[in-house]
């Protein structure tokens, strides 16, 4: 007689009870045990059998169809007669009726199990996944998400833990009080001064905020925002001048400065430009009853002798015209700051809808779908990638449901909603492509390797590379070759349920179909890692910090845009301005989005133990330690700084996309 030391690791989240009743059987090489029960206050256990089970393959979790106890399980420890201690990866819900097959925690490909009780244990796991974890159209221009009724009908794994879940239902019902804004609610008039602003703001004001209230008018922030504020992504350098702005050499001299012309920065390198056209021609929503106003703007920028990249000219429609002036900075104070103030609307509708909603939490949603649906558990990409998708499939639902949908906050009460939203987001979605994705090819395909103070670029290009050093290590380890890559059938079915759920099929996008060596493969894995956590981080966490000011990013705008110059003053700028519940509505949803969850988890600190290997479990360890690093030198560039960039900061970048 032998004796199998099992230990059970149960975990207290939502919805879960005990494992009463649910039985436990190991299977080996040589036969499998007796079919055990589980107690309801134990979590170890003796499993007796009169010989040897040879190399244990799988523990087998079944629950009577008659139980009514749903149970997390995280992990079991089997410890054999011979000394050695096996750890079978779990992570699910056990309810009624669930039959799991859980393997060894040493990763495996499709071509390493030759045993076919593994072959079929693999199977069966994905044909179960394919039935749990379904493909939806949300619209044909955009990429499949999940198919769930609602949020209850999701897989209990994917859904929140009773803290995250506790935490969002208090945000989304209590934010307008935390905030003082209810007050606000009831007003849809227009405002009668900035400091009446100010006293609605004054609830979402963190210290970047304040200095953003007292800087926003400001020409060199103006510029700043471009680089590192919450849309790091659209700036582009000028190597010609658009063929639809109607700037000259005349237009910009006085800006540049004597002695230098637009040819010669422009040749220098010193000229940029922010191109809105995505935004050209959308029907912009009307808000409270009263008709919004969207507009197309392009803007030059010019980075002057002192390294501040200041706006040089503005046109705030595609199309020249008499009625779409160009305004540059001599203009009255009062039109060229309604100017800028159209261009930080643009910039929150581009920001909330691309750079961060499409580009982060449906490409997150589309990885994480194919993750699910083609890797089995004892995959090795599937250990690497499944910690950086946690939550996001009930956050994507959610957004949906509470800011994209018929009365949501983004749908109701931004000059992008209506309408809108949909036909930007297949806009954005449309012109999408894989070097959009990837922050090296991005940096340099926007031609921003060279200028200076981009925290954003400096910051996420250290990050990149402390994930790419990861992941090729990973990847490395356990695909031996080239050859590995190309015969791995189930990296070829993940990486074509991407390309084929994803609409990202056109050559012009650039997403590769298939991988034919570790290196294709390493990098297509550190984007979606890093898209999943730092791009996320960038784009989302900064929002409180810059839109919490509301006039330096107006959901909308009540008035069209300035067609002469000389039109526009301070009382015709507050009556652009979103009115008071508009405002309040928006500085909410920023504040949802921005805050901080209970259960943070930081990038590379999730405790899910899905890798035991040596070598792995190593890597993982360089890599926390690499981005302490990281942090640490973050912070301590960041103390000379009058604006820190803290959003790259690896201990504040969450894991993944979970708000």
């Amino acid at each position: 007689m032998v004796i199998y030391h099992v230990v059970v690791y149960q975990e207290r989240l939502l919805l879960s009870g005990d494992a009463h009743r649910t039985i436990i059987q190991l299977v080996g090489s040589r036969g499998a045990s007796e079919r055990v029960p589980l107690a309801e206050r134990s979590a170890e256990y003796a499993i007796h059998c009169p010989t040897s089970l040879g190399a244990l393959l799988l523990v087998r979790l079944e629950a009577p169809p008659t139980t009514t106890s749903v149970w997390y399980c995280s992990k079991v420890a089997v410890t054999t007669p011979e000394g050695g201690v096996s750890l079978f990866p779990c992570y699910r819900f056990v309810s009624s009726s669930t039959s799991l097959a859980l393997r060894d925690s040493i990763a495996k490909f499709v071509f390493d199990d030759v045993r076919p009780i593994e072959l079929d244990q693999r199977i069966n796991e994905l044909m179960y996944l394919r039935q749990t974890y379904r493909w939806s159209c949300y619209d044909d221009g955009l990429p499949d998400t999940m198919k769930a009724d609602d949020i209850m009908s999701l897989p209990a794994e994917v859904r929140f833990s009773v803290s995250k879940a506790t935490d969002m239902i208090l945000t989304v019902s209590k934010a307008l009080v935390e905030l003082g804004l209810q007050s606000f609610l009831s007003s849809q008039q227009r405002w009668s001064s900035l400091h009446q602003i100010h006293q609605l703001c004054q609830q979402t004001r963190t210290p970047t905020c304040r200095l953003v209230e007292h800087l926003w008018r400001e020409d060199w922030f103006f510029g700043h925002q471009f680089l590192n504020g919450a849309n790091p992504t659209l700036i582009r350098r000028c190597t010609e001048i658009p063929p639809n702005m109607a700037v000259t050499e005349e237009t910009v001299e006085l800006s540049l400065g004597g002695g230098v012309s637009l040819s010669q920065e422009m040749e220098r390198g010193n000229l940029f430009v922010v191109d809105y056209r995505l935004l050209d021609g959308l029907p912009a929503n009307t808000v409270n009853g009263q008709q919004n106003y969207l507009t197309a703007p392009l803007v030059l920028l010019h980075l002057n002798s002192n390294n501040q990249l200041l706006p040089v000219a503005i046109q705030l429609k595609q199309s020249p015209g008499e009625t779409n002036p160009v305004f540059v900075p001599q203009d009255l104070e009062a039109d060229w700051l309604t100017a800028k103030t159209f261009v930080r609307s643009a910039d929150f509708a581009d920001h909330e809808l691309r750079s961060h909603f499409l580009r982060t939490h449906v490409m997150s949603e589309l990885f994480a779908m194919a993750t699910l649906r083609n890797f089995p558990m004892v995959h090795p990409l599937y250990k690497l990638l499944v910690p950086h998708f946690r939550f996001t499939l009930e956050i994507d639902a959610l957004a949906r449901q509470l800011l994209l949908s018929d009365g949501g906050s983004l749908k109701e009460y931004t000059a992008v909603g209506g309408a809108a939203t949909l036909e930007f987001l297949r806009r954005a979605s449309a012109s999408l492509t894989y070097r959009d994705l990837c922050l090296p090819d991005d940096i340099t395909g926007r031609g921003l390797d060279s200028i200076p103070g981009y925290y954003y670029r400096d910051d996420g290009l250290r990050l990149w590379d402390i994930i790419h050093r990861y992941v090729g290590g990973v990847v490395s380890y356990y695909y031996h070759g080239d050859d590995d890559v190309i015969r791995d059938s189930e990296l070829h079915s993940w990486i074509n349920e991407i390309i084929v759920f994803g609409r990202l099929g056109d050559e012009r996008k650039g997403f590769p179909k298939s991988f034919t060596s570790v290196l294709e493969l390493t990098y297509f894995v550190t984007m979606v890692i890093f898209n999943a956590s730092a791009q996320h981080a960038a784009v989302n966490d900064a929002q409180v910090d810059y839109f919490g000011w509301m006039p330096n990013a107006p959901v909308g705008l009540r008035r069209p845009p300035p067609a002469c110059r000389g039109c526009c003053s301070e009382r015709s700028l507050l009556d652009c301005l979103p009115d008071p519940n508009a405002t309040a509505h928006g500085l909410a949803t920023v504040y949802l989005l921005s805050k901080k969850p209970a259960d943070f988890v930081p990038l590379g600190g999730s405790m899910e133990q899905h890798f035991t290997e040596n070598v792995p479990v190593e890597m993982a360890a360089r890599f926390r330690s690499d981005l302490k690093h990281l942090s640490c030198d973050i912070r301590a560039r960041n103390v000379g700084l009058k604006l820190p960039y803290v959003y790259l900061d690896a201990a504040t970048v969450e894991d993944s996309v979970t708000r």
